[in-house]
């Protein structure tokens, strides 16, 4: 390990001793613990449904999961029958070799079908991003808990629809901004914690580093393979031809990154998918994440020729509360500054990914140091008794499965959670549009501007979407 990275147990000694974890205020009462019948009885065992079995699924989200041994993966849902099959197998093999005994995981080639289900308590969903928002949505309408990986929604207005409906609903629900939690990061939370309590002064500006896509794709128009149910994948968005790099590959789940992660269409590129993940931290530091930007300008360069059509190289500013300026590049090291009147702290993953395809923490690949500041005394600095005591979370899916057993809010609850997503696409529409826009975080809207206030939605493509969704 990076002798700059703060470990899990050093950092505990240094910040926590003699202090409670901060957590949030609307808790519901505690649940019978499960040792009164045995941790691993089946009444206490939570049943989920994987919604989606790619890349991010097979390799983080249904590891993390089932790593619980009263966690049973029961079912799995994909548009894509090979696939499908894959996770049930992929599935079973895992199981097996848990707990020494078979399961029947159970295939749906509609996820609707699998929330339906009475047997399953719970979903993780991972999904393209234009099919997040609607699983989402009507998971909460079936009384499911959610783990949903970010960004919540392509659009603000799908966002804040789904985001109502979770909280109607009252089910457990968790982002995948799996850096706020102790593991396997946690520098984000010590950095939080060190910029709340003014270890660098008065907070005054934040550079967050992100990396860029390529530009290209095959245009050429393919058959549609016979194992994809391609009309339901391309959901609420517009009907177009198949090619195999506006979707994913047909040979392998773990490898390269798919295609849709390039288009517009699908994604809105790293603005949202890396995104997301950094803005988390800036708005976790400084204290804003029920808030957002005041105002965001920006600039983009886009591609002209190919199928990928994401954003390429851009800059971003923006001005938040108590005048913090916010600069988003992809020619900041990948990972988030924070920059006050007595120093400043730099955070970011260093060498440890999510998946294969993970960047370093810089642009130049070279540097990937994990946490580091102008003073390495500020690094060590105690957090008392009476400083903020920020959330602390074990790790993303690990929190989630023990709200539901103990009815809390998580550490990424779902106005969280839009309230980032907002933040993102506000900072893309900026990018697109190529000028200021004043933010209203209220109203989620743009202040005197039509022009940009006509991006917050997208027509969406019946029967899919969130319009068509009955509550």
């Amino acid at each position: 390990m990076n002798k700059n990275q703060l470990t899990r147990r050093s950092f505990i000694k240094k910040s926590t001793k003699g202090s409670a974890v901060l957590l949030a205020a609307t808790a519901f009462p505690t649940i019978v613990p499960a040792s009164v019948f045995g941790k691993n009885a089946p009444s206490n065992r939570i049943h989920i449904g994987q919604i989606g079995f790619g890349r991010i699924g097979m390799t983080h989200d249904l590891p993390e999961v089932m790593k619980h041994d009263y966690v049973h993966v029961v079912a799995v849902a994909d548009f894509d029958s090979n696939r499908l099959q894959q996770g049930k197998k992929w599935i079973a093999q895992k199981h097996m070799a848990k707990f020494g005994t078979s399961i029947d995981v159970k295939t749906y080639g509609d996820y609707k079908d699998l929330i339906a289900a009475k047997d399953i308590d719970a979903v993780v969903i991972s999904t393209p991003d234009h099919w997040h928002a609607q699983p989402a949505m009507e998971a909460a309408l079936a009384g499911k808990h959610i783990y949903l990986q970010k960004p919540t929604a392509l659009t603000i207005a799908e966002g804040r629809t789904m985001a109502e409906a979770v909280k109607k609903s009252g089910v457990i629900f968790q982002l995948g901004t799996q850096q706020r939690s102790m593991n396997p990061w946690p520098q984000f939370k010590r950095t939080c914690e060190l910029v709340r309590n003014g270890r660098i002064g008065e907070l005054k500006r934040i550079q967050i580093g992100l990396p860029i896509d390529p530009a290209g794709g095959n245009t050429a128009q393919m058959p549609v393979p016979a194992n994809l149910d391609y009309d339901k994948w391309l959901g609420s968005t517009p009907s177009v031809y198949y090619t195999k790099d506006r979707v994913h590959s047909q040979t392998e789940i773990d490898g390269e990154r798919p295609g849709w992660l390039r288009c517009e269409q699908f994604c809105a590129g790293m603005i949202t998918g890396w995104g997301v993940h950094h803005f988390d931290i800036a708005h976790w530091g400084m204290n804003q994440e029920l808030g957002g930007p005041l105002e965001v300008e920006g600039k983009a360069e886009f591609p002209t020729s190919g199928l990928w059509d994401v954003h390429g190289k851009y800059e971003i500013h923006a001005l938040y509360p108590n005048n913090v300026q916010v600069e988003v590049r992809d020619t900041f090291p990948n990972g988030v500054r924070f920059e006050g009147t007595e120093g400043w702290i730099f955070v970011s993953r260093g060498n440890v990914g999510v998946t294969a395809t993970d960047p370093t923490a810089s642009a130049d690949g070279k540097e990937n140091k994990a946490f580091y500041a102008s003073d390495k005394k500020i690094l060590t600095s105690e957090i008392g008794p009476n400083d903020v005591h920020l959330y602390e979370s074990p790790e993303q899916h690990t929190n989630w499965l023990e709200c539901i057993k103990n009815k809390k809010e998580t550490i990424s609850p779902v106005e969280v959670a839009q309230r980032v997503g907002s933040a993102c696409i506000v900072a893309h529409t900026a990018m697109k549009l190529g000028k200021k826009l004043t933010w209203d975080g209220k109203t989620e809207r743009f202040v005197g501007d039509e022009e940009a206030n006509a991006t917050l939605a997208r027509p969406q493509r019946f029967p899919y979407g969130t319009n068509y969704v009955k509550g």
